[in-house]
């Protein structure tokens, strides 16, 4: 329909106009919802509606690097929040070389150049 024919049209044939659409428009939304539901229920089988647990990548051991020499089982890997006992011992005018763990050199096997 043009404009033109909706201007000449009372508010009673305008009101008729409005409930044959709206109930033809609920049909079709009503129609559109019913397919999406049954393509939904088929795909619900291969979908799980339980999330997949995570697994972590595995990580490297970190060794320690420093250690406490008033108390040698405490130790920190240089990693995360600094712990108390370093921290007072830095606050003394200690250095944190002072603190590091001597590491053996690393042996590495002889390569083969071809």
């Amino acid at each position: 329909m043009k404009k033109a024919e909706y201007d000449g049209m009372t508010v009673d044939e305008l009101w008729a106009l409005h409930l044959v659409i709206a109930k033809k428009l609920s049909e079709k939304l009503i129609a559109e919802k019913r397919l999406l539901e049954r393509r939904l229920g088929e795909l619900k089988p291969t979908v799980s509606s339980e999330p997949r647990a995570r697994k972590r990548r595995p990580y490297p051991p970190v060794f320690p690097k420093f250690f406490n020499p008033e108390d040698r089982s405490q130790t920190w890997a240089g990693r995360g929040k600094r712990p108390r006992w370093l921290t007072e011992q830095l606050k003394s005018g200690r250095h944190l070389d002072d603190f590091r763990i001597q590491q053996a050199p690393l042996r590495h096997k002889p390569v083969k150049r071809i």
